[in-house]
């Protein structure tokens, strides 16, 4: 077996792995038995013993350091119960890698977060966890973009009808006047209607984008007119522009990055802002979404498009088969389409191109 010549090498982390399954016994808590990687696949030859996190790290790339997939991290992650927050990962931690029953697992060495002088306890500064992905690029899209589910409900919103002293645009600090009711006394959001999104092969419609241009406090609503003031403005703020309460934008970033729990098969639906070609940290839209089994922290596959070509012989359009160029992970579902980060792109991606899940290991570690 190819592993075997790790097995001196691992002989020290096999028994660590036993006596932390000593521990459990003793103090009554549960036993996970991992499954995780075999050490013939899925593990990259120059996988580290150790490696200390540090800032900046993400869990993309602390996995890919290990890994050859970094979306298998769930495959070898080890639970240790009697650390506080185990699926959370600072800086200092140590990710370590070890044999658990004839498969590679991955644990973790808390780093020095506390440390205890008599009679007194000091508490080290606090350490904010990695992030899973790099997210700024994430949050700053969340700020400027929302999906309206129900298009046909684009007509039952408010909407701009004038700026104060006559303005056909507006900007921070002046008053506008929207038609409709918003409801609530906080901030407003202000959109701009995009892409509509539909399913290229049923006609579906799968939402509406709407591109944020502002934000207004809303001061009163008198019959079916909302006086507002603009208090951040993106763009200059027209008639028509849509008036709704904010959003929930709070991201969900304690997640792992894993395979779909079931088959995903569809395409990359567009590309916020209107770019052609697709490269790695691109926002993307996906055709698929809650109801076909997408949840925050999947993984899913990226097939390029083969190229079109005539066929020699009888002049009919071919198309060729794709080859797998990239990675995407979904960060923000909707019940039709999902919003996702690429991750890896081996070429140019563009809108059309197919995703689908990427295979799954049989045996995954239980958490």
């Amino acid at each position: 077996m190819k592993h075997t010549g790790r097995a001196k090498r691992w002989s020290r982390r096999i028994k660590v792995g036993l006596g932390a399954a000593l521990m459990a016994g003793m103090f009554g808590l549960p036993l996970v038995h991992a499954q995780g990687l075999s050490w013939d696949n899925g593990l990259r030859g120059d996988a580290p013993d150790r490696y200390t996190v540090v800032q900046g790290d993400t869990l993309w790339d602390i996995s890919g350091r290990f890994l050859r997939q970094p979306w298998q991290w769930p495959s070898v992650w080890q639970v240790n119960p009697q650390i506080e927050n185990p699926h959370l990962i600072y800086p200092g931690d140590v990710v370590y890698l070890y044999d658990c029953n004839g498969r590679a697992c991955l644990g973790l060495e808390r780093g020095q977060g506390v440390v205890r002088l008599s009679p007194k306890v000091r508490t080290a500064p606090h350490r904010e966890a990695i992030e899973p992905i790099p997210l700024d690029a994430v949050r700053h899209f969340l700020r400027d973009h929302r999906v309206i589910e129900d298009p046909e409900s684009l007509d039952e919103l408010a909407y701009v009808v004038a700026g104060d002293d006559g303005r056909l645009v507006s900007g921070r600090g002046d008053r506008l006047y929207a038609r409709g009711r918003v409801e609530g006394g906080g901030l407003v959001g202000l959109y701009r209607v995009g892409e509509r999104y539909v399913d290229s092969a049923t006609g579906e419609s799968l939402g509406l984008e709407l591109e944020s241009v502002g934000e207004a406090r809303r001061l009163r609503q008198e019959d079916d007119i909302v006086v507002m003031e603009v208090t951040a403005s993106r763009q200059e703020i027209r008639d028509d522009d849509i008036a709704l309460p904010l959003e929930d934008r709070r991201l969900v970033t304690e997640f792992l990055p894993r395979a779909p729990d079931r088959e995903i098969d569809g395409h990359l639906l567009a590309v916020p802002g209107g770019v052609r070609f697709i490269g790695p940290l691109q926002v993307v839209a996906l055709d698929r979404g809650r109801r076909d089994g997408l949840e925050t922290g999947h993984v899913l596959r990226v097939e390029q498009r083969g190229e079109l070509v005539d066929d020699p012989r009888t002049g009919e359009p071919l198309r060729l088969p794709g080859e797998e160029a990239g990675l995407v992970m979904v960060f923000r579902p909707y019940e039709k389409m999902s919003y996702g980060l690429v991750m890896e792109a081996s070429r140019p991606l563009s809108v059309g191109d197919r995703i689908h899940s990427p295979q799954r290991q049989p045996d995954t570690a239980l958490r």
